[in-house]
């Protein structure tokens, strides 16, 4: 993987939970997915595989079919935004599953996001979805703060739209 090739330099900074880089903007929603082994396995397997991604409606145009290092991933919102990234890490651990993609030169932010399921040890499954981030195009740096509203939003969809994906899964 080329480092050199992100738009930023903390390149898997999201590993270290709350961390962010000076200048940048910090994000983390946690999402109540539901309980049990089977949704975690379902939450975990939609996340891995951007099946969570795609139900949002974004598109999603990948050089592989599952999320591992080095995949190169292009959101598209609202049919026409384009935001390539490169899958920096993974976890796969039995109760830790997810990633973290880095942004590529033409992503309206520069930055780095992480979509981390999680089984804690009551059986509740979470997504908490972790970013930093600034804008990098002029009309991200003119939405100023609602930029990062938006970006709050999506992270809140994503956990709605996990849950919702989980419902038939979960054992509460």
């Amino acid at each position: 993987m080329r480092l050199e090739d992100f738009t930023y330099d903390d390149v898997g900074g999201t590993r270290r939970g709350g961390f962010c880089p000076p200048g940048f903007h910090p994000m983390q929603v946690r999402t109540r997915i539901g309980e049990g082994e089977k949704a975690f396995q379902r939450a975990s397997e939609a996340v891995l595989t951007w099946e969570m991604h795609r139900e949002l409606g974004v598109g999603v145009e990948a050089s592989a079919d599952r999320a591992t290092e080095g995949v190169d991933v292009t959101i598209t919102l609202a049919g026409m935004i384009k935001a390539p990234c490169r899958i920096v890490y993974t976890v796969e651990e039995p109760r830790r599953t997810g990633w973290a993609y880095g942004t590529l030169a033409g992503h309206p932010e520069c930055g780095e996001e992480s979509f981390v399921v999680d089984r804690t040890g009551d059986g509740t499954v979470w997504l908490t979805v972790h970013a930093f981030s600034r804008a990098a195009k002029w009309y991200a740096r003119a939405g100023g703060p609602a930029t990062r509203g938006l970006q709050h939003a999506y992270a809140r969809k994503c956990g709605n739209t996990l849950k919702r994906m989980c419902a038939p899964y979960s054992e509460a």
